[in-house]
C-alpha cells in the first residue's frame, strides 16, 4: 500500500469539536506526572542523582548564568569552578526552565515541568492517528501513550532533558505529515537543541524520507543529523568544558566513532549479534514492541527510532539497554507513531480494534513497572524513615556545602550546594556531610563501607549532630 501525506489540514479542523476532550487528556496527564514526581521528592525518593544536578543547572539559567552544577563538578572529578552542564550534555533548551524558578526556586518546578512536557506529547499524537485511523482509534492511542510504561519510568526517576523530545519529535512528524513542512524543521532544530545525540532522531526521520523516495530530503536530513551529532560532542561539549569521549561506551566496537565504523561495515554479522548480547537487551525490545503490539514494524517511520535503538544496542552500558531509568521514554512517541502509520494499511475494525489493544496492553503492564512501585510506596502510610530524614535536613543550616546521601540530596539542593556522599572521596569533603547506614545506597557497594566511612570521618574530626534511624549528620569541628 501506498503512503498518503495529508497535506494542509488546518489544526483547527483536525480538532474541531475534540479539543476540550484532548485538552481533558492532557490536563490529567500532566497533574498524574507531576503528582507522582511530588511524591517522589516528598517521599525522599528523589535523590542526587538526576534532580540535584538540574535543579543546580537552571537555577543558574535562572541567575542569567551559565547551568553550573557543583554536584555534576565533584561527581566526575571535573574540578573546574564553575563547571557548565553544557559541558555534560548538550541540552542548552533547559533554559527554558528557567523562568519557573522565579516562581519557586526549587526541584519541584523541575518535576512539574516534566509533567507538562511529557503530556503535551499528546495533542500531536492525537491528531497524526485522528489523520491515520480516525477520532475513535485517536483517544485510545493518546491514553495508551500516557499510561505507557517507558515514560512512567521517567516521570518515576527524577528529572531529565528527555522530558522535551516527545512533544518535540511528534510535532515534528506531526506537522510534517501535515504538510507543514516550515513548522516540522523548527521542531527538529529545537529537538538538536535537547541532547547531544537527538541528531540520530533527525537522521532516522531522514531514513523514513528516503525510504519514502524523499531521496534529496532524506540525505540531507540523514547528514545534517550526524554532522550534529558530531559537533555537538566534538566541538561544543568540549568547549564547555566537556571530555571528549566521556560517554563513549562502545568497547565492543573500537575506541571511537571511526573505528566503530569500520568494524560496522567489515564485520556486520557481529555487530548484529551485539543487539541480543547479553538478552536483556532483547527484553527490553520485546517489552518495546508490546507496548505498540508490533504494529511499528509495519511501517517506514520505524526508521526515526532505529538509530537511537542501535546508539543504546550496541553499548556495553547496561543502564542505556535495560529497562530501568530513562531512556526508554526517548523511543515511546516514534514507537506509537509508526505504530499507527502501519495498522493505517488495515481495515477501521482492525484500527479501533488495535487502538483498544494497545490501551489494554498500557493498563495491564503498568503495574508491572514504575507505576505499580509507586502506588505500593507512595500511596500506602508514609515510611518512618521519611520523617526522620526531614530531621536530618533540618539538622543542616542553610547555605554551606553538603556531601548528601543520595535519598536526601534533592531536599537540600534548594538552599545548600549539595554534592554525592562518597567513600573516602580524593578531595578536602564538604563542611556538613548527611550520610545514611540503613541500607545501601550509590555509590557505596555496601552499607557496612557506609558504616565504615561515617566512623573515618569521625575520626578525621567530623563531630555527630544528629544520629537517628540511619540518618547521620556530621559537621566538621
Amino acid at each position: 500500500m501506498t503512503l498518503t501525506v495529508s497535506r494542509g489540514l488546518p489544526v483547527r479542523a483536525a480538532a474541531r469539536g475534540h479539543g476540550p476532550w484532548v485538552g481533558l487528556v492532557v490536563a490529567v496527564a500532566a497533574l498524574g506526572y507531576a503528582l507522582v514526581g511530588y511524591l517522589e521528592l516528598r517521599g525522599m525518593r528523589a535523590g542526587v542523582l538526576d534532580l540535584a544536578i538540574f535543579d543546580q543547572g537552571v537555577r543558574s539559567y535562572s541567575e542569567f548564568r551559565l547551568p553550573e552544577s557543583v554536584t555534576k563538578e565533584y561527581l566526575d572529578g571535573f574540578h573546574d569552578e564553575g563547571f557548565s552542564l553544557l559541558g555534560d550534555h548538550w541540552s542548552p533548551i533547559l533554559a527554558l526552565l528557567a523562568p519557573l524558578y522565579w516562581l519557586n526556586d526549587g526541584p519541584l518546578s523541575l518535576l512539574v515541568a516534566q509533567g507538562v512536557l511529557f503530556a503535551l506529547a499528546v495533542p500531536p499524537l492525537w491528531m497524526f492517528t485522528r489523520r491515520r485511523l480516525g477520532a475513535a482509534a485517536a483517544y485510545p492511542v493518546s491514553v495508551a501513550y500516557v499510561v505507557c510504561w517507558p515514560v512512567a519510568q521517567a516521570v518515576e526517576f527524577d528529572f531529565h532533558e528527555v522530558a522535551f523530545a516527545p512533544p518535540l519529535i511528534a510535532w515534528m512528524v506531526e506537522r510534517y505529515d501535515a504538510g507543514r513542512v516550515r513548522a516540522a524543521l523548527i521542531m527538529g532544530g529545537l529537538l538538536l537543541l535537547t541532547k547531544e545525540d537527538m541528531g540520530l532522531v533527525v537522521a532516522g526521520f531522514g531514513l523514513y524520507l528516503a525510504a519514502r523516495g524523499r531521496w534529496r530530503a532524506g540525505v540531507l536530513l540523514v547528514a545534517g543529523g550526524v554532522a550534529a551529532v558530531l559537533v555537538a560532542t566534538k566541538v561544543l561539549i568540549p568547549f564547555f568544558g566537556g571530555r571528549d569521549g566521556f560517554y563513549w561506551r562502545y568497547e565492543d566496537l573500537g575506541d571511537g566513532p571511526f573505528a566503530a565504523l569500520v568494524h560496522v561495515l567489515t564485520h556486520p554479522l557481529q555487530t548484529l549479534a551485539l543487539f541480543g548480547s547479553p538478552p536483556d537487551k532483547l527484553v527490553t525490545m520485546g517489552w518495546l514492541l508490546l507496548m505498540v503490539l508490533g504494529a511499528c514494524l509495519l511501517s517506514p517511520l520505524a526508521l526515526l527510532s532505529l538509530p537511537l535503538l542501535a546508539e543504546r544496542m550496541l553499548s556495553s552500558y547496561p543502564h542505556w539497554w535495560g529497562v530501568e531509568f530513562h531512556y526508554n521514554a526517548f523511543l515511546a512517541i516514534p514507537l506509537f507513531l509508526a505504530a499507527v502509520d502501519g495498522i493505517a494499511r488495515f481495515g477501521p475494525r482492525t484500527r479501533v480494534t488495535w487502538a483498544a489493544g494497545v490501551l489494554v496492553t498500557g493498563l495491564v503492564t503498568a503495574p508491572v513497572f514504575a507505576y505499580g512501585t509507586i502506588v505500593t510506596t507512595e500511596l500506602g502510610p508514609e515510611p518512618a524513615y521519611v520523617a526522620v530524614a526531614r530531621r536530618a535536613v533540618a539538622a543542616v543550616p542553610p547555605g554551606p556545602m553538603v556531601a548528601a546521601a543520595l535519598p536526601v540530596g534533592a531536599s537540600l539542593t534548594a538552599r545548600n550546594p549539595v554534592i554525592l556522599w562518597e567513600p573516602q572521596p580524593g578531595y578536602e569533603t564538604p563542611p556538613w556531610i548527611v550520610a545514611f547506614t540503613r541500607w545501601k545506597t550509590t555509590p557505596f557497594e555496601r552499607v557496612e563501607d557506609q558504616v565504615a566511612e561515617v566512623a573515618r570521618l569521625r575520626s578525621t574530626g567530623y563531630v555527630t549532630v544528629f544520629d537517628e534511624g540511619g540518618f547521620v549528620v556530621l559537621r566538621r569541628s
